[in-house]
């Protein structure tokens, strides 16, 4: 059950005032608890709501038999900090027995940082979406949440039952049937979360991954990370991918390739498997002759 609660909601699309809101509320709350065991009461948005006024509607959707009460970020307005402090100033005002839930929104691109400042304060229930998808910008991503919590479990002491070597296949199905396609750069699941093409990192992952991998590729559905060669990558990079290839070179025919790879990066932004297993032969046959 939700209802809009801020002043601009109550004048402008609603027009009415706080007291029918409340009214409303009691009436709607009271109806639902008739029909359902559980009910969960929204205050549509809640963060540019006078809190005074919100902790009201909250109190009152609580003594109707509201069962938890969700605090939306609706408009993606409240930073991180001021969430918080919300969630923790809710708390003090509701019994006990009543769970809280929020839902972010990401205007400001801070769905998920919001998100994680609730599960901080306290929250018991944050509302996700696969890929971050959802109106306007979207809401908080389920995959980049999950992982937050999972990786800084010392810090949120907080956790999932989301298993989570499947936020990858979960997130090119929603991809496919929506249409909507993944941004490379997206944390988990864009192509670029483990992909590597400076030669420094390149060079780092590959003696340890630790160095530039704070998960594994596998532990959200990657089958492995990937090494990108372009015009910033390295040797060590290179002789990488040669390898995975089946075609691995070393001493001068790695130089060779390395020269002509880098001539290739100036072309496009990344060497395919194609022009990879050319390049190795092409280095191969340009061997010097032994003299006689």
């Amino acid at each position: 059950m939700f209802i809009a609660t801020s002043d601009v909601h109550l004048e402008k699309k609603l027009k009415i005032d706080r007291d029918e809101c409340l009214s409303r509320v009691h009436r709607a709350v009271s109806r639902a608890v008739e029909r359902a065991a559980r009910v969960e009461f929204s205050a549509e948005d809640a963060t540019r709501t006078d809190p005074a006024f919100l902790a009201r509607v909250y109190g009152v959707a609580a003594k109707a038999g509201a069962t938890s009460v969700n605090i939306p970020d609706t408009v993606g307005y409240v930073l991180p900090s001021e969430f918080a402090a919300l969630m923790r100033s809710m708390r003090a005002v509701l019994p006990a027995h009543v769970a809280i839930s929020v839902h972010c929104h990401n205007d400001l691109g801070l769905a998920v940082a919001n998100t994680l400042s609730a599960v901080e304060a306290g929250v018991d229930q944050v509302h996700v979406t696969v890929n971050g998808l959802g109106e306007r910008g979207g809401n908080a991503s389920l995959e980049e949440t999950v992982m937050a919590l999972r990786m800084r479990r010392d810090h949120y002491d907080a956790e999932t039952s989301v298993v989570s070597e499947g936020l990858v296949p979960i997130s090119r199905l929603v991809s496919e049937l929506t249409g909507i396609p993944v941004q490379p750069n997206k944390a988990i699941v864009g192509a670029n979360a483990f992909a590597h093409a400076s030669g420094v990192h390149q060079d780092g992952v590959l003696k340890d991954p630790r160095t530039y991998e704070i998960m594994t590729p596998e532990s959200v559905g990657w089958e492995a990370r990937r090494i990108v060669v372009g015009k910033l990558s390295g040797r060590r990079g290179l002789a990488a991918r040669l390898v995975a290839l089946g075609v691995p070179l070393d001493g001068d025919a790695l130089e060779r390739a390395y020269a002509l790879a880098m001539r290739r990066g100036e072309e496009v932004h990344a060497l395919d498997d194609h022009d990879l297993v050319t390049i190795a032969a092409t280095a191969r046959r340009t061997a010097p002759q032994p003299v006689a």
